[in-house]
């Protein structure tokens, strides 16, 4: 078993009592102090076999100091181990021992770590600038570093809308970036500007004659207009407590005045099934002084002895509107019997020809003497 797998519960044994050993995001991290950096190092090496050395930088962390973070890497087995080493020297005396004899390829990352954040690698061969110019002063990756452009010059929305238009317009007060310090006080123009007009406080204004006071009612005692005494002058009706069963109150039966008849009932609703069919569709009653109606041809047909056939002729017939033909029975409703929408039609019947008469000849009719056959001219 490799001596990785048993981080971080044995960070104290491995690394000292005093590092602080998490795993998060698929990454271990032990925070070792200042005293212990090199040795932890060389523990991350030689005991965890992690030789393969990936970066070093540093983190400004306001209040606290800055962090120095080494990522290193352990490629044994075919098999990669993450271990990031940190610790953190003050702000005041920011100096740590060069890890350069540990991993030869720490020498860059600490050139450019003392030129971005100020941090001090002693015992290291060659502690000169990286990447800026010689003369540039200050460290740009420190929190409290100001960037000349923003104080040189003038910062946007410095300007209201349509204020270069009209010069005499007031203008707004001067704004500065976050972490940029007054142009009188850091840049090419320290000492030489006048100080900043201070501000007054802003006062309440007195209340105009006539104006109305402001309401001081709160949410839950609504508005002026939602008082006591306008509630009491037209009060509410009261809600309906009726249930779905019962109906609204348009539903129910109005009470019947004394002088006046009572309204008719509504007839109850229907009982009849599908096959019965609708209450249109039932045989309307024979009036007093009506005479019956003839009989059906099909009522002609001869009778069968089978009592569902007798059934069914005592069944009431449903009328048919003239012009329709009779829906088919069944025991199912009417829309039950589809019909095509574009259903195959017989061809209509050609009309018959009636045959050529021959004329016909009477005893003094001469029949018409048939053309000769033209010879071409011969005789």
């Amino acid at each position: 078993m490799n001596l990785y797998d048993s981080l971080p519960d044995a960070a104290a044994t491995v690394f000292g009592a005093e590092a602080v050993a998490e795993h998060a995001y698929d990454l271990l991290t032990v925070d070792v102090p200042v005293g212990s950096w090199i040795a932890a190092l060389e523990i991350a090496r030689d005991k965890l076999g992690c030789t393969y050395f990936d970066w070093l930088s540093a983190v400004d962390e306001p209040g606290t100091g800055f962090r120095i973070c080494a990522h290193v890497v352990s490629l044994e087995n075919h098999r990669v181990r993450r271990l990031l080493l940190r610790t953190t020297v003050p702000h005041s005396a920011p100096s740590l021992p060069s890890a350069v004899a540990v991993y030869a390829g720490a020498e860059w990352h600490e050139r450019e770590t003392f030129e971005m954040f100020g941090v001090v690698f002693t015992d290291h061969p060659h502690l000169v600038p990286l990447l800026l110019p010689e003369n540039f002063e200050g460290h740009p990756l420190r929190k409290d570093f100001v960037l000349a452009a923003r104080v040189a010059k003038a910062w946007p929305g410095a300007k209201e809308p349509g204020e270069a238009h009209d010069p005499d317009a007031p203008k707004r007060r001067q704004m500065l970036p976050p972490g940029v310090p007054d142009p009188n006080d850091w840049g090419p123009l320290k000492g030489q500007l006048p100080p900043a007009p201070a501000r007054p406080a802003r006062t309440a204004r007195a209340p105009r004659e006539g104006a109305p006071v402001r309401r001081t009612r709160s949410v839950t005692e609504g508005s002026a207009t939602q008082s006591a005494e306008a509630e009491a002058a037209a009060p509410r009706p009261a809600r309906r407590t009726r249930s779905v069963s019962e109906g609204s109150a348009s539903q129910a039966v109005p009470a019947a005045e004394p002088e006046t008849e009572a309204a008719a009932p509504r007839p109850a609703r229907r009982t009849r099934s599908v096959s019965e069919g609708s209450a249109s569709q039932a045989v309307p009653a024979a009036e007093p002084g009506a005479e019956p109606e003839a009989p059906r041809p099909d009522s002609q047909a001869v009778p069968s002895a089978e009592p569902e056939a007798e059934a069914d002729e005592a069944r009431p017939r449903r009328t048919v509107a003239p012009g329709r033909r009779p829906a088919p029975r069944s025991a199912d409703a009417p829309w039950h019997n589809p019909q095509p929408a574009f259903a195959d039609r017989d061809p209509e019947p050609e009309p018959e020809r009636e045959p050529e008469r021959e004329p016909k000849t009477g005893p003094g009719d001469t029949p018409e003497p048939e053309p000769e056959p033209d010879n071409g001219g011969d005789a």
